[in-house]
């Protein structure tokens, strides 16, 4: 017999009663009824219920042993008694009667319970995650999350796309996040930078000749975390594909997500228009009807512009601003605490307050501002909301539009949260089609690029020289679902004189192209194919089909909130050899005491 198991945890059925088994795994419960003592036997593949009868000479031993101890044990499978069978294991059927075992593994006191999986500091978990992650939601989630992965790689080949790697250490790039710097031994004085996405390379790819690449690639970006961003690295399904449109790189996205995600969560509902195509919405449209440029399509509440409503109006809060409005059902007869709960939020974020007015019989208003709502501008308003009695009209005025539209963006993804609006067990994708190719730099003033700088603008050169450039929109796109964006993506700019001219405007000449995209400009003179692509982002995409929301209930080894990895203690100091082979010494924050350099915060800057 194999030193550590026959069988698996969650292989035993009725057909293996009589045999002689061995298993091997975690103590993972313990129940003594009535001199019977019962262990839960979890491997990787389940748990089986073990028998230590009262009268094995080992009973006071084994009982001694503590939960998450490793044991061996062999002995007869048997079908449970009547009545004491359990229908939620897969093994449920039968029992193992042990005649022998070993402890293979001791447990110290745990910091935590494994079961039952009680509310855990995250501090505590991420310190000690290779103990969460025994816990059966987590080991879950991780499983899926290789299943996922798996089942895209099969989806992606069958699509006709070949898996490439690109390289790792590479060059900072002067857009984009923040780069993560690997200081270079051979070279003093001169850094790699770890990849902020493939970017570069998959579209040298696609100028090598290669047709269709994907990676599931791993990116590194120095920012900070949040609920759907891991802070440091993730990972994401990289694609790029030759002689393209637009609507070509859609039609892949479109055939690989709705059977994946059917694959995984088959009762969920996931809505397409014809064709099985995503709604396409423009930029401008989801930040007018939704506030945001990631609109969560499940929640049935849409912005409606009211400038043109107070224009000129004595109400000096409204005139002569960009007015957005939004109309909720089902929360008039809330109590004025909860309304003054709203101002609150509203105010932390950066708005002054949030007005409302609420529709009573014979199409009134009453509510804070009622009385600076003229009569003609209260049927308008009714009209173009489709407010009736009883539904609350919100408003949100600013100089700026985005800002106006995108308070009321964040309250209507919180309405959809506290009124119970999201529309349950469903995936609603989206496009956010025609971005603007660039914006004005809100503190400078000067223009920027908005989105990818790669990207082609709609009506090419011509629109570069004859277009004031805060109207040229680019041949970039987003998916959306659910409200969070899977990713972004655009067909590329492949022409010199476009990209030259592209990077002039956003205040970069030539010899910032030349230097900083050496390798992409040179390619791109030397016959370089219409191409585009996406990267939608893995760890996002598990989120969702798990259901968690949170990205570190998806990922086997997060860091926390502040960008550190509590069970490996990094970031850490090094010690002054490290330093002295790499060229670097430190310099401490203001402030610091100086110590030596092994002592160092990884916060502390270096230079070479």
């Amino acid at each position: 017999m194999h030193p550590y198991r026959s069988h698996t945890c969650g292989e035993l059925r009725q057909s293996h009663a009589g045999q002689t088994v061995r298993l091997s795994g975690w103590i993972h419960n313990r129940r003594d009824l009535g001199g019977v003592l019962f262990l839960d036997l979890r491997d990787h593949y389940g748990i089986t219920q073990i028998v230590v009868p009262p009268n094995a000479p080992f009973q006071d031993a084994i009982s001694r042993l503590g939960k998450e101890t490793v044991i061996r044990i062999d002995g007869a499978v048997r079908i449970r008694p009547d009545g004491t069978a359990n229908a939620n294991l897969p093994t449920g059927d039968v029992e193992v009667v042990v005649a022998e075992y070993e402890v293979l593994g001791t447990c110290q006191a745990l910091p935590m319970n494994i079961f039952p999986e009680d509310h855990t500091p995250e501090e505590t978990r991420l310190t000690y995650r290779f103990l969460d992650l025994r816990r059966s939601a987590l080991h879950h989630n991780i499983l899926q999350r290789s299943r996922v992965i798996a089942s895209i790689r099969r989806r992606m080949t069958d699509l006709g796309f070949n898996e490439f790697q690109t390289p790792i250490l590479t060059a900072s790039s002067p857009e984009g996040a923040r780069d993560f710097l690997v200081p270079s031994r051979l070279h003093p004085g001169k850094f790699y930078a770890l990849p902020q996405a493939p970017q570069q390379f998959k579209q040298l790819l696609m100028m090598s000749g290669f047709d269709r690449y994907f990676q599931i690639a791993p990116c590194f970006r120095d920012e900070d975390a949040r609920a759907d961003r891991s802070p440091g690295e993730f990972y994401q399904l990289d694609m790029e594909m030759s002689f393209v449109t637009q609507d070509d790189v859609f039609a892949v996205c479109e055939a690989l997500f709705p059977p994946l995600f059917a694959e995984f969560q088959p009762t969920w509902k996931l809505p397409l228009e014809d064709g099985g195509k995503f709604p396409r919405i423009t930029y401008a449209d989801a930040m007018l009807k939704y506030g945001v440029d990631k609109p969560d399509l499940r929640i049935p509440l849409e912005i409606k512009d009211a400038t043109d409503l107070f224009a000129g109006s004595e109400f000096k809060a409204f005139a002569n601003k960009t007015v957005r409005v939004l109309k909720v059902t089902g929360c008039a007869d809330k109590p004025r605490s909860w309304f003054d709960g709203l101002q609150d939020l509203a105010k932390k974020l950066g708005a002054q307050g949030l007005a409302y007015v609420i529709v009573e019989e014979g199409g009134t208003l009453k509510g804070p501002i009622a009385k600076f709502v003229t009569p003609a501008v209260t049927a308008e308003l009714q009209a173009r909301t489709g407010a009736v009695v009883g539904d609350t009209i919100f408003f949100s005025a600013h100089t700026d539009a985005s800002i106006a539209a995108g308070l009321l963006g964040h309250m209507r993804n919180h309405f959809g949260r506290e009124l119970n609006l999201i529309e349950p067990n469903t995936f609603r994708f989206c496009w956010i089609v025609d971005f603007p190719m660039f914006e004005k730099d809100p503190e400078t003033g000067a223009v920027a690029f908005s989105h990818n700088p790669f990207s082609m603008p709609q009506g090419g050169m011509e629109a570069l020289l004859t277009q004031d450039p805060l109207t040229i929109k680019a041949f970039q796109y987003d998916i959306v679902c659910n409200g969070i964006e899977l990713s972004s993506g655009a067909i590329r700019n492949h022409v010199p004189d476009i990209m030259y001219k592209a990077f002039e405007i956003a205040g970069y000449g030539p010899e910032v192209v030349n230097d900083r995209f050496k390798g992409m400009i040179n390619a791109m003179k030397f016959g370089a194919p219409p191409h585009g692509g996406i990267a939608p982002g893995v760890d996002r995409i598990v989120m969702l089909l798990a259901d968690e929301p949170n990205l570190r209930e998806v990922i086997a080894f997060p860091m926390n909130q502040n960008a550190q990895d509590l069970l490996m203690n990094a970031p850490s100091p090094v010690s002054d050899k490290q330093l002295r082979d790499v060229h670097l010494s430190l310099r401490k924050p203001p402030g610091q005491a100086a110590a030596g350099a092994a002592a160092a915060p990884a916060s502390g800057a270096a230079k070479a």
